[in-house]
């Protein structure tokens, strides 16, 4: 290979990474107290692409792949063991802020030295050939254990915070969240693939490089872009952590309440009261006088879905009657009528539910009406040309 070309993709990649680091850590963010967790998380993040960014200035400084390939890839190993700690425990104190504890802090580093170690001695005692080859792929094979490891426990959290999301507001929180998905399941394709293409020939190292500059770019903008509604998502999450800590009420009695609440409830959708914007089922349950794990298990009980998809039904067949009855009413004028986010979130929510778009939907019922319009004139015409026929009518 020509160290031109894996030059090349270090001086592409280097300068990047060391931007996104050091922004991570000393960017200045809002002083209210709730960012920072936000801030913990940021930093993290920041340790880690520095922590990368030292070992991509190893390989253009030191050029240690072309003096010594297996200390080139155990070193990346070693240090990818710790970066997947620290950009797990990164996202995941996004969503769980009492994630990172001493013991899981001492227990994970522990394990990253022991990594370490373990290969300082494949390097340095075992003898160049087959079993020091084997060694090492089983240590990558470690590594990509713990990745998925690490994945799943990230996902299970992200998973568990959109299912309270769900239960308990009636708007799309968990939309905000949604890049953690995507960057959680980009991550372990990244992640996993660099720890296999740092085995890589020579002659084709320098792609493992050249993966990482969108994926860096992509979690730059997750960052910025999160600042602008990590407040509403971290309030969210805050009550949710107040009510599951007071309100403990046994449910054994909670059919008995179905009748009084179901009684409640039809009053409650009969004057519209789901069509407020921000509306959790915490207010719901004050106005009903009621529990909230009682509401939220009628609810689930009698429609089978969640609070969230119950309240989007309910907003959903309001936009229709709307969309109907006044053909001049702009999309967003129904879209905020109906209580959505945005008319972009409207548009997107009506067709996963009605399979088109609101305009068209419009449309074609507006067609259909007029159709039945029309049958239903021609019905009475030829009523009255059948009595005019036998003089019944004059």
């Amino acid at each position: 290979m020509e160290p031109s070309i894996y030059s090349y993709s270090l001086c592409i990649a280097l300068p990047l990474m060391l931007f996104f680091g050091f922004y991570f850590l000393l960017a200045p963010t809002s002083e209210k107290a709730i960012f920072n967790n936000y801030l913990r998380s940021r930093r993290i993040m920041g340790v880690a692409i520095l922590l990368l960014a030292a070992n991509y200035s190893v390989h253009f400084f030191f050029g240690i792949r072309f003096k010594n390939t297996d200390a080139a890839i155990l070193m990346n190993l070693s240090t990818y063991f710790l970066c997947y700690w620290l950009f797990s425990s990164a996202l995941t104190t996004l969503l769980d802020r009492f994630y990172i504890t001493k013991r899981r802090l001492r227990t994970h580093i522990c394990l990253w030295i022991l990594f370490s170690i373990l290969s300082g001695i494949v390097l340095l005692l075992l003898p160049k050939g087959g079993l020091q080859t084997t060694v090492m792929f089983a240590l990558a094979a470690w590594l990509v254990i713990y990745g998925l490891f690490l994945t799943r426990r990230l996902l299970r959290a992200y998973h568990r915070v959109i299912r309270i999301f769900n239960e308990t507001h009636a708007d799309d929180i968990g939309a905000y969240i949604k890049w953690l998905s995507v960057f959680t399941y980009w991550a372990v394709i990244f992640g996993v693939g660099c720890g296999l293409l740092t085995f890589l020939p020579d002659q084709y190292v320098y792609i493992w490089i050249l993966m990482s500059i969108p994926f860096y770019i992509y979690l730059f903008l997750c960052y910025l872009n999160y600042m602008l509604f990590y407040e509403q998502v971290e309030n969210a999450m805050e009550v949710n952590e107040e009510l599951d800590h007071f309100e403990t009420e046994p449910m054994q009695d909670a059919p008995s309440y179905h009748a009084e609440i179901a009684e409640r409830i039809k009053g409650w959708v009969n004057a519209d009261g789901y069509v407020r914007t921000g509306l959790t089922i915490k207010d719901l349950s004050e106005q009903f006088h009621t529990n909230r794990t009682y509401l939220s298990e009628f609810i689930n009980a009698t429609y089978g879905v969640s609070f969230r998809d119950w309240i989007t039904g309910l907003r959903i067949e309001y936009a229709k009657r709307l969309l109907v009855q006044y053909p001049k009413l702009t999309l967003a004028d129904i879209s905020e009528r109906s209580g959505f986010l945005s008319p972009s979130h409207f548009i997107r929510i009506f067709k996963e539910n009605a399979g088109c778009t609101p305009a068209r939907w419009r449309k074609v019922r507006i067609l259909e009406q007029g159709q039945q319009a029309k049958e239903e004139n021609a019905i009475l015409r030829e009523t009255l040309d059948s009595l005019l026929g036998r003089g019944l009518v004059e």
